[in-house]
């Protein structure tokens, strides 16, 4: 097997998920919510930076895979609506709404995407950093499983925007919580800092409570249709 073969099946690199939070929501979100106040970036210097973090990782990805990454646009749009409304002083009701908006909408593109050519839930579990994809493909052909299998896919896909749906529900009751100050104000800069410190316990670890059931769910699946160990379909590093 020669070198450009083997380039050549390489899959295309795709950002892990840690990353994928990171530079495109967690960094840019502290940087609006610790550093936007006068005596620190400001409110338009903070908003620049942080979009560097979402932008910058995104043309990086993309320049790996050719592909846009869907995570870093999320990321583009959370830190104009956020920044936006702190710099318009809008009422957190809107930032409330804001919150909530975002992963209801993440939620609604899953179950839409499911009927396209290019459904999502490939993304946050089918997809070939976590699966043997290719290979459970060929053994679902083989075994004239692959229509049930668009079948499963479906219910995962349920789940896994119930998961978003939670995190909307959720994401709008800690903002309705701990946004209390006036916006553009100290207090209120700290209380978006402290709801983004609160949203892993309150937010992120529910909602992937809710995508591991869609894993197990898949797996278990998986192994029905195809007969394969977890070894077997789950990609080896």
């Amino acid at each position: 097997m020669t070198d450009e073969t083997t380039s050549a099946e390489k899959p295309a690199h795709r950002g892990g998920m840690l990353q994928n939070l990171l530079f495109n929501i967690i960094i840019p979100v502290i940087i609006l919510s610790k550093f936007s106040g006068e005596d620190s970036l400001g409110p338009m210097v903070s908003i620049v930076v942080a979009l560097a973090f979402p932008i910058g990782y995104g043309l990086y990805d993309y320049s790996k895979s050719q592909k846009t990454n869907f995570f870093s646009v999320l990321g583009i749009i959370s830190v104009f609506l956020t920044g936006g409304m702190s710099l318009l002083k809008l009422d957190p009701e809107y930032i409330a709404i804001k919150e909530a908006a975002i992963p209801a909408l993440i939620g609604l593109a899953v179950l839409i995407s499911q009927k396209t050519k290019f459904p999502l839930v490939k993304i946050f579990l089918f997809n070939d950093q976590i699966m043997q994809v290719d290979k459970l493909h060929q053994i679902l052909a083989e075994n004239g499983k692959e229509e049930e299998f668009q079948g499963k896919l479906w219910n995962v896909a349920s789940i896994v925007a119930g998961s978003f749906f939670l995190s909307a529900i959720l994401n709008y009751m800690l903002a309705k919580i701990v946004l209390v100050s006036p916006p553009g104000t100290s207090a209120y800069s700290e209380e978006l800092g402290k709801m983004t410190a609160l949203s892993f316990p309150v937010i992120a670890l529910p909602s992937m409570i809710v995508l591991m059931i869609g894993l197990w769910y898949l797996i278990k699946q998986i192994k029905l249709l195809t007969g394969l160990k977890l070894d077997d379909i789950l990609k080896q590093h």
